[in-house]
């Protein structure tokens, strides 16, 4: 019997958007639950449309990564920082997402891309007492002038639409508005940039290198902008990987750790990698932001009241801070998370 096409479902939000939406009350916001009730449930990914970040944002977002990371590789170097802090730039094959799962491949630390991370610093918030590692200060690349408010401006966009998709997240759950608003009211964010066309030369290929390893994101949501070029796959329930790529004008929302833990998998932290994006044995340029929506450091991840069924196991309890801390462990320094990840069989029994 022939098996359904694997489909990323496309959401128009723009309901929520709109003046007086914050009721989320109207049949239209209704129906945009239901659409990302049934994308969480089913595949984990979701395109959307409406999220009225403009272009104009988008395309000053794309000029700063061709200005920062067309920099020579010992230039942008100068901008690494430690594995702990999670912020400034990662040089090619420095990093192994599939490790934040545990699941080690043939070369320790072998992802091709390389990337510049941005995110939620400690003076946001002056009156709390939040740690640095959390909420790291951010290094700013003065070789790329323009970078800074290219980012800075598409960071707050990001970030103000992960809270119109939280809140709509929250009408798909039945659970009272307001649910999450004190476990994200200093939540730590983060853009991170990548690119994984490198000039000739900069860096060797191995055959074994992977454009980004097999992971699972660690927070709340993902809000991803991509070229439209292909490379990123996600792992189906059919245990196979599947192409995916955003259509035009839309961004592709998934979700990270925290909400599986919260919905004890009855929404899907769905596992995902990107393929070096090769076309006649040449790299092509493939560039992306993933905004990421992680919660308060000290929030804590644990089922929602109902998702456990008797006999069923549940999550244990982990705050935010400590599900990075495991996870960009083993991103970053190789180190194995120490518990079983229900992720990692999944990658390791995929086709």
């Amino acid at each position: 019997m022939p098996t359904s096409p694997f489909i990323v479902p496309t959401v128009d939000i723009s309901p929520y958007l709109a003046e007086g939406a914050r009721a989320h009350n109207s049949a239209e916001c209704a129906r945009v639950a239901a659409e990302l009730d049934t994308a969480c449930r089913e595949v984990g990914f979701v395109q959307i449309v409406g999220h009225r970040i403009p272009g104009a944002t988008v395309d000053r977002l794309t000029r700063a990564l061709d200005e920062f990371f067309g920099l020579p590789l010992e230039t942008k170097k100068k901008y690494r920082r430690s594995s702990s802090e999670n912020r400034g730039y990662s040089p090619p094959v420095s990093e192994s997402l599939s490790m934040s799962l545990g699941v080690q491949s043939a070369n320790r630390m072998n992802d091709f891309y390389e990337a510049f991370i941005v995110g939620t610093e400690t003076t946001e918030y002056p009156d709390l007492d939040l740690p640095e590692a959390s909420y790291a200060t951010n290094i700013w690349p003065g070789d790329a002038p323009s970078f800074r408010s290219a980012v800075e401006e598409y960071f707050t966009h990001a970030q103000e639409l992960a809270r119109i998709l939280l809140a709509a997240f929250t009408d798909a759950l039945r659970v009272e508005p307001g649910y999450f608003d004190a476990m994200v009211d200093h939540s730590i964010n983060a853009l991170k940039m990548n690119n994984y066309a490198l000039p000739e030369g900069e860096v060797a290929f191995d055959g074994d290198a992977t454009g980004m390893g097999a992971h699972t994101d660690f927070g709340i949501l993902t809000i991803l902008w991509a070229d439209q070029v292909p490379g990123l796959q996600i792992l189906g329930s059919d245990n196979a990987w599947h192409d995916a790529q955003p259509a035009d004008d839309a961004l592709l929302i998934n979700l990270g750790d925290a909400m599986a833990r919260w919905t004890n998998d009855r929404w899907r932290s769905t596992v995902h990698r990107v393929n070096p994006p090769i076309t006649d044995g040449q790299i092509i340029r493939r560039r992306s932001a993933a905004f990421f929506f992680d919660g308060n450091h000290d929030a804590v991840i644990e089922p929602l009241p109902g998702t456990v069924v008797d006999g069923e196991p549940g999550y244990p309890p982990i705050t935010v801070a400590e599900n990075i801390a495991a996870k960009v462990a083993g991103l970053k320094a190789g180190v194995k998370p120490t518990v079983a990840l229900r992720e990692a069989a999944r990658v390791l029994s995929a086709r």
